[in-house]
């Protein structure tokens, strides 16, 4: 099988795409063809070991996969070869075979193609999480999401507007605020041309903010914060870890929630597969549109890593096989 290795920490010029031994499950694990990878945000970091999780090189990037089963470990009762899939990886999924535990695989519903499925799990699943089993999002509440057009910030749009929310958008320029309005947002901020602040406070305040940018944008959410509020710090796309002022937070009664989603695949597996299921009924129901914007081959994971480290992608980027 093929991989895109990264054999030395740095940039993406350390990837390189080699030819490995076919993997074989264990007891409880699963062994799945790979049809499609999602990439994200965290694959740009852990290549540069700045992410949570952090490998000894040599590994392949990539958190999320789809494809279909082609073994089963001898513990595995509810899966079986050929099952369509989805799974969550720490990292491996640049990779045309992978190894997964049974706990983080969902099978797809009827419906669903494996590039859509590829791109679901890692953005939807954090979105899902951070909105209801931390931040506790409720119906009637304003809900500021940073980064709309881009990967998690689009599928907190279209949760939120599920939920119930009324929901602000803020991302730099048109393109972006457009999609974030063809998937439910109803205000809309280009912060290159307007006061996240001050728009948003004359449209109510926020009760809760979404944020995967952090930088200047997690400081205007102080400011603008309601009343007993809550910020989620889901990453720093900005490049920049804000450091909030105790003392607004005392004052405004407000709470910086922090989500590292990628920890419920091994400490709480049964929330994630749930939430999991849950959104894939939401997806059955049409009430979800997930928005792929690029595809590109395995041997292009450089390109379409660089793509999207120039933040320049809306929706999700997803490298595809052979």
């Amino acid at each position: 099988m093929r991989a895109i290795l990264c054999k030395t920490l740095g940039t993406v010029d350390a990837l390189a795409l080699e030819d490995l031994p076919s993997p074989s499950p264990g007891p409880d694990q699963v062994k799945i063809a790979v049809h499609a990878c999602g990439l994200n945000f965290a694959d740009t970091l852990i290549i540069q070991g700045k992410y949570q999780t952090k490998p000894e090189p040599p590994f392949s990037p990539g958190m999320e996969i789809a494809g279909e089963i082609m073994a089963c470990g001898a513990e595995v009762a509810t899966l079986r070869p050929g099952d369509r899939v989805m799974a969550v990886l720490s990292y491996g999924g640049f990779s045309e075979e992978v190894i997964a535990p049974a706990s983080a695989v969902v099978a797809l519903p009827a419906g669903m193609d494996f590039v859509t499925a590829a791109g679901f799990p890692v953005a939807y699943g954090t979105s899902h999480l951070a909105l209801t089993h931390r931040a506790r999002l409720q119906a009637g509440e304003n809900l500021l999401v940073h980064g709309a057009g881009g990967g998690v910030g689009l599928t907190a749009v279209e949760i939120g507007k599920q939920l119930g929310a009324t929901v602000i958008a803020s991302a730099g320029g048109p393109d972006k605020l457009d999609v974030a309005a063809a998937h439910g947002a109803d205000h809309l901020i280009d912060y290159t041309r307007e006061d996240i602040r001050e728009r948003v406070k004359d449209l109510g305040g926020a009760d809760v903010v979404y944020d995967p940018v952090g930088g200047s944008a997690f400081d205007a959410s102080l400011r603008c914060i309601n009343w007993e509020g809550r910020i989620l710090a889901i990453g720093f796309a900005s490049g920049k870890i804000p450091q909030p002022p105790a003392n607004i937070l005392l004052v405004k009664n407000c709470a910086v929630i922090g989500l590292y989603w990628g920890a419920y695949l091994w400490r709480n597996p049964p929330l994630m597969h749930q939430s999991l299921s849950d959104l894939l009924d939401w997806y059955a129901q049409g009430r979800l549109r997930p928005h792929v914007s690029r595809t590109y081959p395995l041997e292009q994971a450089k390109t379409a890593l660089e793509y999207l480290m120039a933040r320049r992608s809306t929706g999700k980027l997803v490298l595809t096989m052979r």
